[in-house]
């Protein structure tokens, strides 16, 4: 196992034409990846994240900066020197091999011991309750259970550090809750340093040991999913994480921000409510989400199922609970002390 280290790392893509010029999509990003940890790298499409895990992996240059995994600079090696395995989001299985000469082939090629290779195989495949399917083709496997040949194929490699390229995002919603469980199962036996992107924040707030969150290449915050969920650094965040997000409203030259279940519905108007008229509600079994808006600001509110039943168009009051307000600036969207 190793860390990872990220200091001033840069990508630029060089200018095509004098219609295209260069493309700066990674700016100075600096962070380190604790020896077994396991870190999600989230944020929406092009923000830059893939290009990040692939600049790690050796399948990027590295413009600017500087990578390492455990004390060596990897800059300049190729991914089979880096000690790296990686899964992608497609399986890349071999179809006409079973899934015992899929997870054997990268050690064959590396010219491991038979006796060893038929050990590491059984020991992933066990880990992963494939020990059953090996001698299966990728052709007779569910989804799921490709998704754990190609994690398989990467455990047997014992690395120092994995890297998932959005592995989980051709699985139907159940078996992508079901494979993240896996994934932390996996990672609390092996405890081998993982990078993990998604631009999935779900997956991001279960998985994750510690969240990094980009934003136009730029790191918005990098910090554990309880903090960034309870002290979102930037209005961004804020309205990324969470689900539904954050409601954020103009105040007084600064922005308001209030979960959806920290706003509660009083039956008369004070001082402190305020007056909102619903516009719509989604009923989700145990929680019921109204939508509704104050002045111009839309805004979300998450309650019990039974607890209320509005009617469209009516006018409600409620409070915001005081200890769970968050402020931020109006021009940097960065939060207020």
């Amino acid at each position: 196992m190793a860390s990872i280290t990220l200091s001033n790392v840069v990508k630029r893509y060089a200018a095509v034409s004098k219609d295209k010029p260069s493309t700066q999509v990674i700016h100075g990003v600096s962070a380190e990846i604790l020896d077994g940890e396991l870190v999600v790298i989230v944020g929406p499409s092009g923000c830059g994240k893939s290009t990040l895990l692939r600049m790690v992996a050796g399948l990027e240059d590295v413009t600017e900066g500087e990578i390492k995994i455990g004390s060596r600079v990897v800059n300049d090696l190729e991914p089979a020197e880096r000690d790296i395995a990686m899964v992608f989001q497609n399986y890349a299985l071999y179809p006409h091999m079973t899934v015992e000469g899929n997870m054997a082939y990268g050690l064959k090629i590396a010219k491991v011991p038979k006796d060893e290779i038929k050990r590491r195989v059984a020991k992933a495949a066990a880990t992963l309750e494939l020990s059953h399917l090996l001698a299966r083709r990728p052709g007779q496997l569910s989804g799921g259970q490709r998704q754990r040949v190609a994690m398989g194929r990467a455990i047997v490699r014992e690395p120092q550090v994995f890297l998932f390229d959005e592995p989980l995002s051709n699985l139907d919603a159940k078996l992508r809750a079901q494979t993240r469980l896996e994934i932390q199962k996996l990672h609390r036996e092996l405890g081998i340093t993982s990078l993990f992107v998604t631009h999935d924040q779900v997956e991001a707030m279960t998985l994750a040991q510690r969240i990094l969150i980009l934003n136009a290449g730029v790191i918005e915050q990098f910090d554990t999913p309880e903090v960034i969920y309870k002290k979102p650094a930037s209005t961004f965040v804020a309205s990324f994480i969470g689900s539904p997000p954050m409601n954020l409203i103009p105040m007084d030259g600064k922005i308001l921000g209030v979960r959806p279940e920290h706003l509660h519905f009083t039956k008369d108007a004070t001082s402190s409510s305020w007056s909102i008229t619903v516009q719509a509600t989604e009923l989700l079994g145990a929680e019921r989400l109204i939508y509704a808006a104050y002045g111009d600001a839309p805004i979300v509110i998450r309650v019990d199922s039974d607890a209320l039943t509005p009617t469209i168009g009516e006018t409600l009051h409620v409070t915001p609970r005081a200890d769970q307000l968050h402020w931020f600036d109006a021009t940097t969207t960065k939060r207020l002390p």
